[in-house]
């Protein structure tokens, strides 16, 4: 267990109510992140929040600088926890995410936050290649409506499609309870 470290994924300003980008379900899943970094901190196991901005101000959210591209109030970090600012979707992709992980000899990695479909999929599939052993926990993820095609996907439909590949060669996709209850 001490090789385990929570990763909390973009849970910023704008995926929350009154925010630019706001993710169905993201109080929920915030509500779930919070329980499980509780358990971290309790247990004095190392926490990592990603956090992204785009590059640029065109951005339509996590504009540089901006109130939206703040961690949300619910999950901020506390002295001793590591954080990674990001520009892309990959949580490793010109990061020293990678380097901080091998520093600190973790080999398996606890995945929270937003979207599921986009940078919970990245860091999953990104860590998984680097060797990484991944718990996703589905019910601490929240996404959005989707559309391609002109067919329009529901939030729900988008999280259960991401999760199901997930687990089917990227990660253990488990609830919170299961989570904490395993501990």
């Amino acid at each position: 267990m001490s090789n385990t470290a929570l990763i909390i994924v973009d849970m910023q300003n704008d995926y929350f109510p009154e925010g630019k980008w706001t993710l169905e379900g993201v109080e929920a899943a915030a509500a779930n992140t919070a329980r499980i970094l509780e358990d971290f901190r309790q247990r004095g196991l190392p926490v990592v929040h990603v956090r992204h901005e785009f590059p640029s101000t065109e951005a339509p959210f996590f504009v540089p600088g901006s109130e939206g591209a703040k961690t949300h109030k619910s999950l901020q970090p506390i002295t001793g926890e590591f954080q990674i600012l990001k520009n892309e979707v990959n949580s490793f992709k010109g990061t020293e995410l990678h380097q901080l992980l091998q520093r600190e000899n973790i080999t398996e990695l606890v995945i929270t936050g937003a979207m599921s479909h986009m940078c919970i999929d990245a860091i999953t599939r990104a860590a998984s290649d680097l060797g990484y052993s991944n718990t996703v926990v589905h019910d601490a993820c929240a996404t959005l409506d989707a559309e391609f095609n002109g067919v329009h996907v529901p939030a729900k439909h988008v999280h259960a499609a991401f999760m199901a590949a997930l687990a089917f060669a990227y990660a253990e996709v488990v609830s919170t309870e299961a989570l904490l209850s395993s501990r």
